[in-house]
């Protein structure tokens, strides 16, 4: 573990109990709260590994656990993981998840394969210089046939900057293109499957939001989505 990675666990230590809050308080603009965000990953991911899907999912970096909890809903035959090296963020996310999930904050324990593998908005909080070694480490506990899914903050929508920019725990925040996720993945041999661009409406135009499915094309989603896949060739 460097000492950049054992300060950032130190940070989200002091953050965890009001996590919630500072998330919720961040993106009020939006018209919802931090749960709605979680959960639309949760639906996205559920629309490509399917609801029947009882594999292994690692959500890696879960923080408190809002999105682990909506997996654990969204995938009731699947066995959740959540792992974040935050040891208060763990202590944290263990009522919101109960003993549907398995919580750890030690990445020793956590299989050696697994099925899907969720990277969370996590990515803009490792140092740049770190990037393609954490996803050449996750890539390697796919299986086979996982799909490793990767939200992240779209830096060209400025209502995502400015959100970025409230959030006291994303102080340390450098946000990165879909290019240059799609940079990694393909050096760590693996395949992109999906390029998706998503959350576009607000809450006070909430019945535009069927419309979202049509608009992944569009580079001014708040945030996109990258799914990959292990290189078969």
């Amino acid at each position: 573990m460097t000492d950049e990675v054992r300060k950032q666990n130190a940070e989200f230590d002091k953050f965890a109990d009001q996590y919630r809050t500072l998330l919720d308080k961040s993106v009020a603009a939006s018209g919802e709260s931090g749960e709605y965000f979680a959960n639309y990953k949760a639906q996205y991911t559920l629309g490509i590994l399917g609801g029947g899907f009882a594999g292994t999912i690692l959500d890696y970096g879960c923080g408190i656990g809002l999105l682990t909890g909506f997996l654990v809903q969204s995938f009731p035959e699947a066995k959740v993981i959540g792992f974040d090296p935050s040891h208060a963020s763990i202590r944290m996310a263990t009522p919101q998840v109960g003993n549907k999930a398995r919580l750890t904050a030690m990445e020793s324990e956590l299989p050696e394969k697994v099925d899907a593998i969720m990277l969370a908005n996590v990515m803009h909080h490792v140092p740049p210089a770190e990037r393609q070694s954490l996803i050449a480490a996750i890539a390697g506990k796919l299986s086979p046939s996982g799909k490793l899914f990767i939200f992240e903050h779209n830096p060209a929508n400025p209502v995502t900057h400015a959100a970025v920019r409230r959030c006291a725990f994303d102080h340390d925040a450098v946000l990165l293109r879909p290019q240059e996720v799609i940079g990694y993945i393909r050096q760590a041999q693996l395949d992109v499957g999906w390029h998706d661009y998503i959350v576009f409406f607000p809450r006070r135009l909430k019945w535009f939001r069927p419309m979202e499915r049509l608009l992944t094309w569009c580079a001014m989603g708040a945030q996109y989505a990258v799914v990959s896949t292990p290189n078969r060739k």
